[in-house]
């Protein structure tokens, strides 16, 4: 490493205090509550912009983690506007759930229910509640991961499906995005899945809870992981048939540490051991086939085509895996590859102008000003945890 370990921890914390700076000063909806629905990459606020379930559950998160990283009041303050604001407007309060889109009045425009929205509501609403100690929180959290329980849940082939209607009848459109394939089952939907059954796993030690837990661990070392290239399939139709070619670096890299995470918390030491040589493959894979040169990770590859895009949070997740491969083997190589990931994200990535991040860049580093600077899927969360995340292994 070209710093010192103290140097480096120094950087990302001055980063994290930018970062939630920016959401506090520039994304409070004072006139209609909660936070805006989309702010422009030139630092413009777009007052009548919708709301998204998953921005708002990824700022809860965000403050929540922030406040029990930093002890901070003005970060538990940010949190519980975002709690309040969840509770009010995105939850159904007549079929249970959350909505997955308001206008920036508040009112539910999109009442679909996908299940990725609902996982993402409960991993906020379980940091919240370790932040602030707020019972209500863990209580809604508990009855989200029984809804998802009874609603999402596929008792023949296992795992999840995508997505309901608001009074939990089937749609025929359950994707996430236009990007993504129209199949049952993803690897995003669960690896959103786990990633909040594991955080409230710490505050909530349910037996069936831990069961899903290890079940999931189980979907991802079975059906999820291709064990040849050890890259995520990512659609499957409902039986775990692959549907799909490409490959997403980022949420490998990413993966590789949530799925470790996992483990460790569910608490079996031999199911760490082969999940994290798993992991280890992953993030290997990743750095030798979908970094650059500079050790920035490219955005994804169908075939042999590349994206080579630089998006904001693949960069911020591989800073994440590589420090985490470093904690496991104690190879100075990964906290070297950390490194230089952040030396990418500090030259092009942070917004000196306007605050926060830029969404991507090119092949040439060039940023795409079309790109708006907070919005639906633009939020604080990949950065804000990958500083901390990686500050905690540091430590």
């Amino acid at each position: 490493m070209k710093r010192s370990i103290i140097e480096f921890i120094d950087e990302l914390n001055v980063e994290l205090d930018n970062i939630l700076n920016f959401w506090s000063k520039q994304a409070l909806d004072t006139q209609r509550g909660g936070f805006y629905g989309k702010i422009l990459s030139s630092g413009v606020r777009v007052k009548d912009a919708n709301k998204g379930a998953i921005l708002n559950a990824r700022i809860l998160w965000s403050f929540s983690a922030a406040y029990r990283y930093t002890k901070k009041q003005q970060h538990l303050e940010m949190a519980e506007r975002a709690f309040n604001y969840l509770v009010d407007y995105f939850i159904d309060k007549k079929n249970g759930g959350v909505f997955w889109e308001l206008d920036s009045k508040g009112n539910p425009v999109n009442t679909r229910k996908q299940a990725y929205a609902q996982g993402f509501a409960l991993y906020g609403l379980s940091e919240y509640y370790m932040a602030s100690g707020n019972e209500r929180s863990l209580q809604l959290a508990q009855e989200l991961f029984w809804t998802i329980e009874k609603h999402f849940l596929e008792k023949q082939f296992g795992g999840y499906i995508e997505a309901l209607a608001e009074d939990w009848t089937p749609l025929d459109d359950v994707r996430l995005s236009t990007k993504d394939a129209n199949e049952p089952k993803s690897m995003n939907t669960h690896l959103h899945i786990i990633e909040p059954y594991t955080n409230l796993y710490r505050c909530w030690k349910n037996p069936i809870l831990g069961e899903r837990i290890y079940s999931l661990i189980r979907i991802f070392l079975d059906k999820i992981i291709d064990n040849k290239t050890a890259h995520f399939n990512l659609f499957f139709d409902l039986d775990w048939k692959v549907k799909s070619t490409m490959v997403s670096y980022g949420h490998d890299i990413e993966g590789s540490w949530l799925l470790s995470e996992a483990a460790e918390v569910f608490g079996d030491k031999t199911l760490m051991n082969e999940v994290n040589a798993v992991a280890l493959r992953m993030v290997d894979a990743t750095r030798m086939e979908g970094s650059d040169a500079d050790g920035s990770i490219f955005y994804e590859r169908e075939g042999n085509h590349f994206d080579t895009d630089k998006h904001w949070w693949p960069q911020a997740e591989a800073m994440v895996g590589y420090t985490d491969a470093w904690k496991k083997t104690g190879k100075h190589e990964y906290l070297d590859l950390a490194e230089k990931c952040w030396d990418f994200i500090d030259r092009y990535l942070i917004d000196r102008v306007f605050g926060e991040w830029l969404w991507r860049v090119d092949k040439d580093n060039n940023p795409y000003e079309i790109d708006e600077k907070t919005g639906f899927w633009k939020c604080p969360y990949h950065n804000t945890r990958a500083l901390i995340e990686v500050v905690n292994r540091l430590k």
